[in-house]
């Protein structure tokens, strides 16, 4: 008993050191919270459900297998999202405080691993859809975890600069479909748009440099809109 105390107390001091923080943020065990489990569920099964019934599905037995694979998505996402905020709340609240170093290549760390298993969720979701749905319908179920900004954002674009060429159009769409590929695995709105907002930066930037005056034409579109 007295060498598991001590043996135990050696390993708390070097847990906390700062030097070896990477171990024990990286090793936590992190756990959703349970009273909230039955509410989230629901909500993530509702959201899922509007979302399929825009595929125009033949029956009730279709509808419910691909609401279930959307609304599980949710839910490993939800999951994998936790875990790196309970992870980053830890390093946070490490005593004694960690070097500015090692909290910036232990968060690193943690994206990492967050980038890498929402990567492989990414790739087993679209398999598992494509296998019951057209490409057509994975796109509108798409479409439906990013609020359709794809397709408004385009329709904006064409608006604001009714003289794009085939080119630009081509350029524009490409740039925020690889947006809403990253978008539709945010965890939050804000994320699903910061995504679309990081390729508007670079779509505005490529049509500026084709010699277009993003903010003068952006003000002249917002006159169309008032009917001045």
């Amino acid at each position: 008993m007295v060498f598991a105390a001590c043996t135990f107390s050696r390993m708390k001091r070097s847990l906390l050191a700062p030097g070896l923080v990477l171990i024990a943020v990286l090793s936590v065990s992190a756990t959703r919270a349970t009273p909230e489990d039955t509410a989230y569920i629901r909500v993530v099964t509702e959201r899922a459900g509007k979302i399929v019934a825009a595929l125009g599905l033949p029956d009730s037995s279709a509808f419910l297998q691909i609401r279930t694979l959307v609304a599980n998505q949710y839910r490993n996402l939800n999951t994998i999202y936790t875990e790196r905020d309970d992870r980053l709340k830890q390093l946070k609240s490490q005593q004694p405080e960690p070097d500015k170093n090692t909290i910036d290549s232990v968060k690193k760390i943690i994206q990492q691993n967050v980038d890498a298993k929402v990567a492989q969720l990414h790739g087993v979701y679209l398999k598992q859809l494509a296998t019951k749905l057209v490409p057509q319908q994975i796109d509108k179920v798409k479409d439906g975890m990013t609020y359709s900004v794809l397709e408004v954002t385009y329709r904006g674009y064409q608006d604001e600069l009714p003289n794009l060429t085939d080119e630009q159009k081509a350029y524009i769409l490409a740039n925020l479909t690889e947006a809403r590929e990253h978008a539709m695995d945010g965890g939050t709105s804000q994320e699903k748009h910061a995504w679309f907002g990081k390729y508007k930066g670079r779509i505005n930037n490529y049509l500026s440099a084709q010699g277009y005056d993003m903010k003068k034409a952006g003000e002249e579109w917002q006159k169309r809109l008032k009917g001045q």
